[in-house]
Order: structure tokens, then C-alpha cells, then sequence
């Protein structure tokens, strides 16, 4: 199967999740997640009709993304890997959302070089929904008074939640407290699912899902 038959795919089964969960499908966003994979690949999928994509690494994303962004308008480009704070200036430079806001050290970072670069990528705080000691992510406990920080002290417009469930267990009850914390904090956006599970992700609310090898194969 080409890799925009698998795009194809990966949409249909969209559509079919959100009809399953009375949604509409336009409420949903697909994130095809580029990281490991170089741009001759990554054209094909851009050919099709794809303008959202996520990358993993700062360092990875700035050998590739430059040149496409040129090539196609209207890219939007995601980074929905951990962020140190010594890239935040590359990061607020080359995307377009950050969805891996975890710790008042880079929320800090973002916003002093987002006031310099007058520049103000959309940001999502990660929630280690797991309490996996490994990931990142901040405590779901921690959510109130994160956001508190980062709205009311350091500034910063937050836009949703963002999460990665651990790969060994139902993802469902961790879809349905990161949708609980959104609500609860006001924010209607949610980054969730992944290509095993997108469509549960769907059926609990997210607004985007980040699929790679569903669509660009395995790495």
C-alpha cells in the first residue's frame, strides 16, 4: 500500500470514529507524525492533501522542515517531543504549536523568546497521565496550578492538553482524564491518540490525533 493510500485510510477510519461518536469529522485534526523520516518521503504525503505534521526533535525537524515549509504554504508543524530549555528559541523559530509544555523552566523560555522573536506558536501542556517516572508530562494533580502559572504569572495563552497513555494499558481511562482536566480548566482542546488507538481517542473527545506509522509505515 502507497503511503497516500494509507493517508486515505487513516482519514476514512477518521470519519468512521467520529460518526461512531456522533462528531463531526471536521472536528478532528490529523497530525501526520513525520520524526525519523526525510523529506522525500514526507512530499508524497504533502502532494496528498496533508498540512499538519508532528516532529519529535528540534534538531531533526530544522534539517527538513525549512526547505518544505518553502516548497508548500500553509504547513502547520507540531513538536510533540520533550523540549530542553536551551531549544526553545529554535523551537518557537520553526513551529507552529508546541504541545510538550511540562515545567515552569521552559514555559519561562517560551515566553521570553516568543515576546523577543515576535513570534506565538499555540502551546498545549503534556500531562503524564500515566506517572510513568520516564516520560514526560506533568502530574495530572499538578494541572490547576500549572496552568495557573503559566496564564496568570508568566503569561503564556495555553490551548489545550496533550498526552501519551503508557503503551501497556488501556489507553481509554487515561482519554477520559485528560478530557476531565481539560474541562475542568477550561480549555476544549485535546492532542491524544496515537495510530493504535486514535479512534478510542476520538470516541473521548480529542481534537487532534498524531499518527505516523499508520501512514508513513514503520520506521
Amino acid at each position: 500500500m502507497s503511503v497516500e493510500e494509507r493517508l486515505a485510510e487513516v482519514r476514512q477510519r477518521i470519519r468512521k470514529a467520529a460518526a461512531e461518536a456522533d462528531r463531526e469529522p471536521d472536528s478532528i485534526e490529523l497530525i501526520a507524525v513525520s520524526k525519523t523520516f526525510d523529506a522525500e518521503y514526507i512530499r508524497p504525503v504533502i502532494a496528498a492533501g496533508q498540512r499538519m505534521f508532528g516532529e519529535n526533535r528540534v534538531q531533526e525537524a530544522q534539517g527538513k522542515w525549512p526547505g518544505l515549509k518553502q516548497e508548500t504554504g500553509g504547513i502547520e508543524l507540531h513538536l510533540i517531543g520533550p523540549l530542553q530549555s536551551n531549544k526553545a528559541a529554535d523551537a518557537v523559530a520553526l513551529f507552529d504549536v508546541i504541545e510538550t509544555v511540562d515545567r515552569e523552566k521552559i514555559a519561562r523560555a517560551l515566553a521570553v523568546e516568543m515576546q523577543q522573536q515576535g513570534r506565538t506558536p499555540r502551546l498545549y501542556v503534556q500531562v503524564n497521565t500515566g506517572m510513568e517516572p520516564q516520560k514526560a508530562g506533568i502530574a495530572p494533580d499538578e494541572v490547576p496550578t500549572f496552568l495557573k502559572l503559566c496564564r496568570e504569572v508568566i503569561g503564556l495563552s495555553i490551548e489545550g492538553l496533550m498526552c501519551i497513555p503508557p503503551a501497556n494499558e488501556n489507553p481509554g481511562p487515561h482519554f477520559a482524564l485528560l478530557a476531565k482536566l481539560a474541562a475542568e480548566n477550561g480549555l476544549d482542546r485535546l492532542s491524544m491518540g496515537m495510530s493504535g488507538d486514535f479512534e478510542t481517542a476520538i470516541g473521548f473527545g480529542a481534537t487532534s490525533v498524531r499518527v505516523g506509522s499508520a501512514i508513513f509505515g514503520s520506521r
